[in-house]
């Protein structure tokens, strides 16, 4: 599978986590590694530089560990997809299926999202693509912001839970940069 910048190297798998069945991909060891981080952001920043973004959203919680730099370095505004109930403002709220459960995401109604911005979603893992298509969804539905204006990034994807191909056959962009 993909690995280009020889990062799996960095990354665990946790047998039984959180739920048995599920193989969890640990990325708390590739974030400890200077270069591993490194190399991470490094890709994130080339790719939304390419992308021409305007904005940054990322998804709670691992997600925010590479989109700060990514919003610092191309001085991008940075904007929070949150779990209910975290933000402090009115809301828009979407819910959508884990492939261990169901939650919801939330991001402020004050959000300054524009119908021509160009947005970068950046998430650390790309399952059955739930959680990243309800934050797309999100900002399509409630900010007018067209599908391929929106690219969505990940550290790691599993293909064979289907979430990128069905990210892709919904008309958003999405780079990986490892996928098992």
């Amino acid at each position: 599978m993909e690995d280009k910048l020889n990062l799996k190297q960095y990354i665990r798998t946790v047998n039984d986590f959180p739920i048995p069945g599920i193989k969890f991909r640990d990325i708390t060891s590739l974030i400890e590694s200077t270069e591993g981080l490194t190399k991470s952001c490094n890709a994130f920043i080339d790719f939304t530089a390419n992308f021409n973004a305007t904005m940054v959203a990322s998804i709670e919680s691992r997600g925010f560990i590479f989109a700060g730099p990514i919003s610092k370095d191309l001085s991008l505004p940075f904007v929070l997809a949150r779990k209910p109930g975290k933000l402090p403002n009115e809301t828009y709220k979407k819910e959508f299926e884990l492939e261990y459960g169901s939650t919801s995401i939330e991001i402020q109604k004050n959000t300054n999202i524009t119908e021509r911005d160009r947005i970068v979603i950046v998430d650390d893992l790309i399952a059955t693509g739930g959680t990243a298509l309800a934050c797309a969804e999100l900002i399509c539905e409630n900010f007018n912001v067209p599908r391929d204006n929106i690219l969505i990034l990940s550290v790691i994807d599993l293909p064979e839970l289907g979430g990128s191909k069905k990210i892709k056959n919904d008309g958003y962009n999405i780079e990986v940069l490892v996928s098992y």
